[in-house]
């Protein structure tokens, strides 16, 4: 038979005969179960609403399923447009799906006030996806430190360099001497969504007060109405948001009801080390730091050095807490530390001091040291469409971004509604690998059509318990 190839048996391998004329057969089954998540959290139906006006005629794609089927593609690991192929070849199990080019339209008429409807109907489904794991699970995801559960939300922002090898619109050389963007992310640590991203040149300074106050605002405003008020929200960052602009709007947002407070990275500067200096000829103000687990961390130790640095510009009732230990081999230390022979960070936060709640110093300390996470977030995102901007033209790398921070959505609701234990925390790759590229067969009958995963392979019981999760989940009242 043409096509037909006979491979040898090699080892223990057994002999096999491989052709390509498989009917029935779908591959990366399992993203279809993100797919039907769009559907369930009324994600499509409202990109739908909001892209109608780009609807040309009525037979055609619906807009706002393009724009969904991209998120979905970037979810299951697609980098480029051309990888919308995986879910248009298989209409069987996505139905149709547009063209590379109707795609490329679609990307390059979204504009700003497209794109800020798209927002909007992220967070109205985000609403929904969280009222379906409440009623489900009896709670949002929380996130924990020293052991310890935070109380709340807990926000965090970074930036990052996003490399371009080839001549892009707002490409610029960096800071780190490198040629790409320079996008601002903010994500919510509890559930490992992301609520927002700007897309920058890669000239966009780290701290930028004016671009953080914005992605905050815009991230704010995807967290539902009934957990944006009267929610404890904690927002982290690295010393890029210390500065005197974004923590006064942080604090501001307590006069508009929202009970907001920060945790950000401080540089060392010459006060900063004249505190620390005088700090250190108190040895019995310092105590021992704690690891994530609680437990005493070796050879560390944290200290307040409130009222030890000069607070002109900070809001009132800011704290200052550094954090010593020895180096690790290799690691790069400013002169201070390499005179002293310790390591030090130094944190501020507003986090009021005697409240139980909130617990001593060793745990504002490491809840602060908790924000590492959000690298992990953005190097996971870097394989979910944040890594790669398809086109020369910057309007249309901004669509992407916002798709992109879309099918990351979708993975961060999949798994807190229909997956459990290891793979509702696993990473994407873990999580393509067992349950998102898995083959399957289709059947069908007169009334009926089946997906048919292979009953060995070691995921299928959670990938079948998901589907029926997904089918049993609350919808709203319409």
């Amino acid at each position: 038979m043409e096509g037909t190839r006979r491979v040898q048996a090699t080892g223990t391998h057994p002999k096999i005969v491989v052709s390509a004329d498989g009917r029935g057969v779908v591959g990366h089954a399992g993203a279809r179960l993100v797919a039907d998540v769009a559907e369930a959290t009324g994600l499509t139906g409202r990109f739908g609403d909001v892209l109608a006006v780009l609807r040309q005629r009525r037979g055609g794609h619906d807009p706002g399923r393009v724009a969904v089927d991209l998120a979905v593609m970037l979810a299951d690991g697609g980098q480029a447009i051309t990888d919308l192929a995986t879910l248009r070849d298989q209409a069987q199990l996505f139905g149709p799906v547009a063209s590379d080019p109707t795609a490329w339209r679609l990307l390059s008429k979204l504009d700003g006030q497209l794109l800020g409807g798209l927002a909007c109907a992220r967070a109205q489904a985000r609403e929904i996806a969280w009222a379906q794991r409440i009623e489900t699970h009896g709670g949002l995801p929380q996130t924990t430190a020293a052991g310890s559960t935070v109380p709340g939300l807990v926000l965090d922002m970074d930036a990052t360099i996003v490399l371009c090898h080839s001549d892009k619109e707002s490409a610029t050389p960096t800071w780190k001497s490198t040629f790409g963007y320079h996008p601002l992310l903010c994500f919510l640590d509890n559930t490992r969504e992301a609520l927002a991203g700007m897309l920058r040149e890669g000239r966009a300074g780290s701290n930028t007060t004016a671009d953080h106050i914005t992605v905050l605002d815009d991230a704010l405003a995807q967290i539902p109405d009934t957990h944006r008020h009267g929610t404890p929200i904690l927002i982290r960052s690295d010393s890029a948001g210390c500065t005197h602009g974004l923590l006064a709007h942080i604090r501001s947002l307590r006069d508009r009801g929202l009970d907001t407070r920060f945790s950000v990275g401080v540089a060392i500067t010459e006060p900063i080390r004249q505190a620390i200096l005088t700090a250190k000829q108190r040895p019995g103000d310092w105590v021992p730091a704690v690891d994530t687990d609680g437990e005493p961390r070796d050879s560390a130790q944290v200290c307040e050095l409130t009222g030890l640095v000069p607070d002109d510009g900070y809001p009132a009732g800011t704290r200052f807490i550094v954090r010593r230990e020895r180096p690790h081999a290799g690691a790069q230390l400013s002169l201070f530390d390499t005179i002293e022979g310790m390591r030090h960070q130094v944190i501020a936060t507003d986090t009021p001091a005697g409240d139980p709640t909130n617990g001593p110093i060793q745990y504002l300390e490491a809840r602060h040291r908790a924000h590492a996470r959000v690298e992990d977030r953005i190097r996971t995102g870097k394989d979910t469409g944040l890594g790669r901007f398809p086109s020369r033209v910057f309007a249309i790398n901004q669509a992407w971004l916002q798709l992109a921070l879309t099918g990351i959505d979708l993975l961060a609701w999949t798994q807190m509604l229909l997956l459990d234990g290891e793979l509702a925390a696993a990473e994407p790759k873990k999580l393509r690998y067992r349950i998102l590229h898995v083959a399957a067969r289709i059947t069908r009958t007169a009334r009926q059509t089946r997906l048919r995963i292979a009953e060995t392979w070691p995921w299928a019981a959670d990938l079948a318990t998901a589907f029926a999760r997904l089918a049993a989940l609350p919808q709203p009242i319409t």
